[in-house]
C-alpha cells in the first residue's frame, strides 16, 4: 500500500499534467470521468468551468486558422479572411452550436389554475440548426401542440421558442432534434398530450450534393393523447396546415 505522502505526490503530479492540457482536453476528461455522453447534439455545459468557454473559443480559433491555412488561404494578406478564424470560433461556440455549451434557459412555470384542458398550439416558431454530417444549416419552422390537464405546468409563449432554440442550436439530425425537444417539453409541462411538427430546408442538400433548393423535410413526434386519440391528432395537423405558413 502506498504511503499517504506518496499518494499526495502522485495526485500533485496528475494535477500538473492536467494543468498543461488544452482546455478541450480538460473538459473531455471531466465528461469521460463522469461516464457521460458528449455527442454532437449533447449539452456539456455542466462540465465547463467558469472562464473556460473563453479559453475554448481561443483554442477553436487556433484550429480554424489551421484549417484556413490547409485550404491555402493567405489570411495574413487577405483582408477578407484575416479575422475569419475568430469570427467562426465565436459563431460556433456562442451562436449556431451554443446549445451545447450554454445552460438551459430559465423557464418560469405557472399552475394550471383555470383547469385548461383544450388543445393549445404554439407556432410557427422559426428554428435554425445544423446537420451533423456536413455542419450545414438546417432552417425551418416548427409547431407545438399541447393538451394540458389540471396538473400541467403552464409556461410563457416565448419560453417555447427559447427552449426550442436551445435544443436546435447543436449539430444534429432533424428527427433526433424534434424528439429531444419533445422530451424536454414533456418534463417541463407534464401534459396529457404533446405533439411537435418541424419542416425545414437542409442546406447539405441545397448548398452541396444534388443542390436542390426546394425540398423540405417534415418530422413529427406525437406523445400521449396525440398518439391514442386520432381525432385530436387530425385536429392538430389540420390547424397547422391551414394556418401554419
Amino acid at each position: 500500500m502506498l504511503e499517504p505522502e506518496i499518494i499526495g505526490e502522485l495526485d500533485e503530479a496528475g494535477r500538473r499534467r492536467h494543468a498543461g492540457l488544452a482546455v478541450s482536453s480538460k473538459i473531455r476528461h471531466r465528461i469521460e470521468a463522469a461516464q457521460a455522453r458528449f455527442h454532437a447534439n449533447d449539452n456539456i455545459a455542466d462540465y465547463i468551468e467558469p472562464g473556460e468557454l473563453d479559453l475554448l473559443q481561443r483554442e477553436v480559433q487556433e484550429k480554424i486558422a489551421a484549417v484556413l491555412q490547409a485550404l491555402v488561404i493567405d489570411v495574413d494578406k487577405d483582408h477578407n479572411t484575416r479575422d475569419t478564424a475568430r469570427r467562426v470560433a465565436k459563431m460556433y461556440l456562442r451562436e449556431v452550436f451554443g446549445g451545447r455549451y450554454a445552460k438551459p434557459p430559465k423557464v418560469t412555470q405557472f399552475p394550471n389554475e383555470a383547469r385548461l384542458d383544450e388543445l393549445m398550439i404554439v407556432g410557427p416558431i422559426s428554428v435554425r440548426s445544423a446537420c451533423s454530417h456536413h455542419l450545414c444549416p438546417v432552417i425551418g419552422k416548427l409547431w407545438i401542440g399541447v393538451l394540458p390537464n389540471r396538473e400541467t405546468n403552464l409556461i410563457g409563449l416565448s419560453k417555447y421558442a427559447r427552449l426550442a432554440e436551445w435544443i436546435m442550436s447543436r449539430p444534429q439530425i432533424q428527427e433526433e432534434a424534434v424528439s429531444h425537444l419533445a422530451d424536454l417539453l414533456a418534463r417541463k409541462t407534464k401534459p396529457d398530450g404533446l405533439a411537435i411538427v418541424m419542416r425545414a430546408r437542409h442546406y447539405c442538400m441545397a448548398w452541396r450534393g444534388v443542390k436542390d433548393f426546394d425540398s423540405k423535410m417534415t418530422s413529427s413526434v406525437m406523445r400521449g393523447a396525440f398518439l391514442s386519440n386520432s381525432v385530436l391528432r387530425r385536429e392538430f395537423l389540420s390547424l397547422i396546415d391551414r394556418h401554419g405558413s
